[in-house]
């Protein structure tokens, strides 16, 4: 079944964020996941949450996500988002 990481995320040095954003791709492709939305426009309908940058990554299941999360090749890109973003993410498995 289907999973889907939902990442707020705010970038304060786009230059680095664009390397980074270079870098990752291959490790989400290596995972099985893709992305479904990055940055696009957005309307909040309900609520006073407002998020920053919405990026919507499906992956093959909740399984894979833990893997890619945990994994070495994620852990080694984690400090250079860090260093030019912040961002909430959350995994949902879906229907």
């Amino acid at each position: 079944m289907a999973a889907y990481a939902i990442v707020d995320l705010e970038v304060f040095d786009i230059a680095l964020y664009l390397r980074y954003q270079k870098a990752i791709r291959p490790v989400l492709e290596l995972a099985g996941a893709r992305y479904l939305a990055r940055g696009g426009e957005f309307h909040v309908y309900d609520g006073d949450y407002q998020p920053s940058r919405l990026i919507l990554v499906e992956f093959p299941s909740l399984s894979c996500m833990d893997t890619f999360f945990n994994s070495d090749a994620y852990k080694s890109l984690e400090p250079q988002r860090q260093a030019c973003s912040s961002a909430r993410i959350l995994g949902v498995e879906g229907l």
